[in-house]
């Protein structure tokens, strides 16, 4: 049996919403949008790079929660302490509590669920707040909490291979059976790939693949709607 497994950040509801809307409401409202997703950009990376160290023991959880805002916001000379880092985290988590997916996953998630398919997601995160998020977005409706991974549950962050090789062993899965569906290049994509998945990259921010990259999706969309486009109305996507 197909089995089809989601990331969640960015891949099924638009995280960037949130980042806007505690922006605007904290540091300065009268940014345009471009100017507000240049910066979330910026966060969104470095919040790559401190996500690894804190899984690493490198450095607090609290340090990637306020270093990610205070570094982008650095690089856009605005000025901004740990007090109100720290704020800012507290309100983009509480605007994450009204996160909505987008309109044509749910679409995708009921063709896949009648066509049969095993449905999973597997997420970076801490358990508590990537829980809060899968309640949100009503996860449940489709995909049974025993085929639900998190991270911080288990200790190891994609794109290690271990976290991918829980989700085999606790699933049953066979790895050209698998498709893995996912935003992030480094974390989503390479961890499928080397885990022997197939990996469909929803790449809706366009970003470009490293000139020096040696591992490619087997699918690049741009949202998610041209996802949905790719399973058709089988529920099957090609790979060719």
């Amino acid at each position: 049996m197909q089995t089809i497994i989601f990331d969640v950040d960015d891949t099924l509801y638009d995280q960037a919403l949130s980042f806007h809307k505690t922006f605007r409401k904290l540091i300065d409202e009268s940014f345009t949008y471009d100017e507000i997703d240049k910066i979330y950009r910026a966060s969104r990376k470095y919040s790559e790079t401190l996500f690894d160290q804190s899984e690493a023991g490198e450095i607090t959880t609290f340090e990637w929660q306020i270093g990610r805002i205070m570094m982008a916001c650095q690089d856009f000379a605005i000025p901004i302490d740990e007090k109100n880092a720290a704020l800012f985290h507290q309100t983009y988590v509480s605007e994450q509590k009204n996160i909505e997916m987008f309109p044509e996953v749910a679409q995708l998630l009921d063709l896949l669920s009648k066509e049969g398919k095993q449905l999973a997601v597997l997420t970076n995160g801490e358990e508590k707040h990537q829980s809060m998020k899968i309640k949100q977005l009503e996860l449940e409706k489709w995909i049974p909490k025993q085929n639900i991974f998190i991270s911080g549950t288990y200790g190891h962050a994609k794109p290690k291979r271990e976290i991918f090789e829980i989700v085999e062993q606790q699933l049953g899965l066979k790895k050209a059976e698998t498709v893995y569906v996912g935003d992030s290049y480094e974390k989503d994509v390479i961890g499928a790939k080397k885990a022997g998945w197939k990996a469909i990259w929803v790449n809706h921010r366009k970003h470009k693949l490293p000139t020096n990259a040696t591992t490619k999706p087997d699918k690049e969309v741009h949202d998610v709607k041209q996802l949905l486009s790719e399973f058709g109305d089988s529920g099957v996507v090609s790979f060719s």
